[in-house]
């Protein structure tokens, strides 16, 4: 696994300005390279605010939205529709606005959805979906992301993997259902730590003086069981974007500047 690389920010704006711009750019390459991209979304302020900042980047016309893959890192078990899920926001931010062809928008499923409330069902359903979508050259049940996108928590956590609880402790299913989750509401569906660690680039998204202190937590060296976010890394590449609250508590010596 990489070792994290931090880039900071003035303020969360240009974060979410400059982290759309870089995924535009990876996107774009992936396409070039091998005529197809693959990106999980991440919800929360952070993501909506990377996605918004991407729908009104002159750029984004750069990207073959036809030839994008999106699936997501974990949802709210709520019904199809409902404001507080994941993909009802990212459409609202980006994914209306974008000629993306609905076969390759891969939303988790919703509480009224073809497994009903059974939400480990759902998981597993998921799961098998992705297992669809893994080539030979993916060497595992998942899709090898190009970009794997994740909020960080005030408490660490990222996606639905909480800290101490069952889901950031498995190891070998990919999705996994989450019950009694500390914040609201308490029932998910999230992927877990080997499937983010599948992707070839893993993006954690921080701003706000909330999150400095998981943000030193999780790059002080603390285990992933307490600090989930210290256990997600990318194959290739581990980048932290954070905004200047968000890095207040971080020694300047852990975030030198990262390369394009």
């Amino acid at each position: 696994m990489s070792t994290p690389q931090l880039v900071v920010h003035h303020d969360k704006d240009l974060m979410a300005q400059a982290a759309a711009a870089r995924l535009i750019t990876k996107i774009v390459d992936a396409q070039s390279s091998r005529g197809y991209a693959s990106v999980v979304l991440t919800g929360g302020r952070n993501g909506n605010g990377v996605l918004a900042a991407l729908a009104a980047a002159p750029a984004r016309d750069a990207v073959d939205w036809a030839r994008l893959d999106l699936w997501w890192g974990d949802e709210r078990f709520l019904p199809e529709g409902d404001p507080e899920r994941n993909v009802t926001q990212a459409r609202e931010a980006l994914l209306d606005r974008v000629p993306l062809d609905p076969k390759r928008v891969h939303a988790m499923p919703a509480s009224d959805g073809p497994y009903g409330a059974d939400a480990d069902a759902a998981a597993a359903g998921y799961a098998e979906e992705l297992a669809r979508a893994a080539g030979p050259e993916n060497h595992g049940p998942v899709p090898v992301f190009d970009v794997l996108m994740l909020g960080v928590g005030p408490d660490t956590h990222v996606a639905s993997l909480f800290p101490e609880l069952p889901a950031v402790r498995e190891t070998e299913r990919t999705v996994v259902g989450v019950h009694g989750a500390p914040k609201p509401p308490p029932t998910r569906v999230t992927l877990t730590l080997p499937a983010i660690r599948a992707a070839r680039e893993v993006w954690l998204l921080a701003a706000g003086e909330d999150k400095a202190r998981a943000a030193a937590i999780a790059l002080s060296g603390a285990g992933e069981i307490q600090a989930p976010a210290a256990g997600a890394r990318g194959r290739s590449r581990t980048l932290w974007l954070l905004d200047a609250a968000a890095a207040s508590q971080l020694p300047r010596s852990l975030y030198p500047p990262a390369s394009p």
